[in-house]
């Protein structure tokens, strides 16, 4: 695939900007589709309400003003004159466009109508003026440096002058079934609409594309995993539970027990166990887990449990230490970071070959080259580092091919997880032990805002902790949602003389990461202030609120992974939603701490939506399909795809070939 430099005006700076939005090829940059469709047609100012979106268009009447607030903040203020008269005309951020607002040139303005001072707030400013028909404008995720037009742009250069780059994955006796467009005509479509029944048939024909190729994968891992060679055969017999349960501090659940059962029965089983335990946040699946690494001990096997980052990993070792003290402290645990010296690492490696570590926790860097396992028999990692083809491989070169469990926080409506999830047996926790506190969660306007920084006064005067939560990490060119810096300047002006205010989001690199959020567990920082990247994280008990700006942006399943971050110890904890809109929805979260509850409901009302996560789930990162919306094309392409994967005919066909390197890859 080739690099998005090579497309013409794609310099260095632009390069760097494409990155952020995870743009690297030129195939990236033609599947960086429009979230949504902004339907162009002039407003008639004097049917509109206060706050109502306005789009009226004029020539400009004054010099536009520029104003500085901080650095990188700038507001333009200007007079536009309007077929309702003149108007004022507020953006933010677009102290480039100063020098092209010339009086009397012809502009359009996108924004929220200030009926009471006769102002629009615009989210975005475009040269000319609205004819009587409608127009559909692609609207792009985007980052501050990078408009809207840039982006399209980009996308027509390269649809353009590199149309061979094009990667298109819908056999060609499935394009002729479904009479689909060629691929090329339809990224022209979904990028540029001229209307809406011509966008509409792009969009089923990518959507179909996208599903196809996921469920290929599905349907082709399901099939390898079939032909397998026979896995570990144990003799776990009930006599070893229910000692271990017996020593454990606490009373288990009872779908607690009926999941470590049904995974008891896998590893009895000489079929190799793939299976996925999901659970609400702090259901106790990590106890399954230990309980699970410790029979498998007993069977004289080694197990390893793979985390996502150093810092949850260190939080398990610690967790499954103090618990199997309590069960057998002959059990050796090790943990394996990248901050080790290199001497004590290589000590690791060789107690690991000589089969000294019964369980090793650590990142992906556990089925490393340098690693070898005198006898692994069981991986546990979550849904965020999928244990493909590639790491089974690189654990059968060196002789060994363990039974993997899967956990997952993320709690998804049975009928879509076995689809989505159709290579997997799936066990569900949904139980939620006893003792727990229930957090309790309230939604707040912007005009209450003085009421919430009271509440977070309060819980910093107990000397507890708090996560303010932002839907952006920095200043967008198409919306107006609080970011992560304007928060920062905010929380600073109320309580930065006393505490200690921190940020963190996804844009920094893992060991910054990890370093703010060693500082915050050690309550070093007070406040930690970041977006949707805490929302599979470490346990902070003394965590005691969260306040969650713009919550209407959210997915309720997002909304409650995050909540799920506080609470995490034994005392009361709160988490504040703030929104001006959207409050029925949002009073599904503040009505119930169900997370399957509420994923039925995100169903319901977004699809898939925000269910997996901002950018968490590898998995399920569909760039253009939605699930709930799109999953009679999902059953569609579950079963082409089969045909297609089992048909003899096709065993050399190109699409095949490449479907199956991607998955070697992943």
């Amino acid at each position: 695939m080739r690099d998005i430099k090579e497309i013409k005006g794609v310099g260095a700076k632009t390069v760097a900007l494409l990155n952020k939005l995870y743009i690297y090829t030129i195939n990236d940059l033609l599947e960086h589709y429009p979230f949504r469709y902004e339907i162009i047609k002039r407003t008639d100012l004097n049917k509109l309400e206060d706050k109502d979106k306005a789009i009226i268009d004029g020539k400009v009447e004054s010099v536009p003003i520029l104003l500085h607030f901080r650095t990188g903040i700038n507001k333009m203020n200007f007079r536009l004159l309007t077929t309702n008269g003149p108007i004022g005309i507020s953006i933010f951020n677009r102290s480039f466009l100063k020098s092209n607002l010339k009086i009397g040139t012809n502009v359009i303005a996108i924004g929220k109508y200030d009926k009471q001072k006769n102002i629009i707030t615009a989210s975005d400013l475009q040269f000319g003026l609205l004819t009587n028909e409608e127009k559909l404008v692609p609207v792009y995720h985007s980052t501050s440096g990078l408009t809207n037009k840039n982006l399209n742009t980009y996308v027509n250069t390269a649809l353009l002058f590199h149309q061979k780059d094009i990667i298109d994955n819908i056999p060609l006796y499935l394009m002729d079934k479904y009479n689909f467009l060629n691929k090329r005509t339809a990224l022209n479509i979904a990028h540029n609409p001229p209307n809406q029944i011509k966008l509409n048939e792009a969009l089923l024909r990518l959507k179909y594309e996208e599903l196809f190729t996921f469920m290929f994968k599905i349907n082709y891992l399901k099939t390898e995993y079939q032909k397998e060679d026979l896995g570990i055969v144990r003799n776990i017999k009930e006599d070893s539970l229910i000692e271990v349960i017996k020593k454990i501090p606490f009373e288990l659940t009872l779908d607690q027990k009926k999941v470590i059962n049904e995974i008891i029965k896998d590893l009895n089983n000489k079929k190799r166990m793939n299976r996925l335990l999901q659970g609400d946040v702090g259901s106790g699946k990590t106890i399954v887990a230990i309980i699970a690494m410790y029979l498998n001990s007993l069977s004289g096997y080694q197990s390893a449990l793979m985390a996502p980052t150093e810092i949850l990993a260190t939080q398990h070792y610690n967790n499954i230490k103090e618990i199997l003290n309590k069960i057998d402290s002959n059990i050796n645990v090790e943990l394996i970071t990248g901050s080790l010296v290199k001497k004590s690492k290589n000590n690791i490696y060789e107690e690991l070959t000589n089969g000294n570590i019964n369980i090793i926790i650590g990142t992906h860097a556990l089925i490393q080259d340098e690693i070898s396992y005198k006898n692994l028999g069981l991986v546990v990692t979550d849904e965020q580092h999928r244990f493909g083809v590639k790491q089974r491989m690189a654990l059968r070169n060196k002789g060994v091919a363990p039974d993997v469990l899967y956990m997952s926080a993320t709690p998804i409506p049975r009928t879509y997880a076995l689809s989505i999830y159709g290579d997997m047996d799936i066990s569900t926790i949904k139980e939620l032990p006893k003792g727990r506190i229930p957090i309790k969660t309230y939604i707040k306007t912007n005009e209450e805002i003085k009421d919430v920084l009271n509440n977070m006064y309060e819980t910093l005067k107990r000397s507890e902790q708090i996560y303010v939560i932002a839907p952006l990490i920095e200043e967008s060119d198409i919306t107006n949602l609080t970011n992560v810096y304007e928060l920062k300047d905010k929380m600073e002006l109320a309580f930065g003389k006393n505490y200690n205010i921190g940020i963190i989001h996804g844009k920094m690199l893992a060991e910054q990461k990890d370093l703010i959020m060693g500082e915050f567990l050690q309550n070093k920082i007070n406040i930690l202030i970041s977006t949707t990247v805490i929302e599979v994280g470490v346990d902070v008990p003394n965590a005691t609120m969260m306040v969650i700006f713009d919550a209407f942006r959210f997915g309720l399943s997002t909304l409650h992974q995050l909540r799920g971050r506080v609470g995490r110890g034994h005392k009361e904890s709160t988490c504040i939603l703030i929104s001006d809109t959207d409050s029925k929805r949002l009073s599904v979260i503040e009505s119930t701490n169900d997370g399957f509850e509420i994923s039925e409901e995100d169903f319901k009302l977004r699809g898939h939506g925000d269910l997996f996560g901002i950018k968490q789930s590898g998995v399920l990162n569909f760039k253009i399909a939605n699930l709930k919306e799109d999953y009679k094309i999902l059953l569609q392409t579950k079963k082409d795809s089969l045909e297609y994967l089992q048909n003899e005919q096709y065993q050399n066909d190109e699409i095949r070939k490449r479907l199956i390197d991607s998955i070697n890859k992943d």
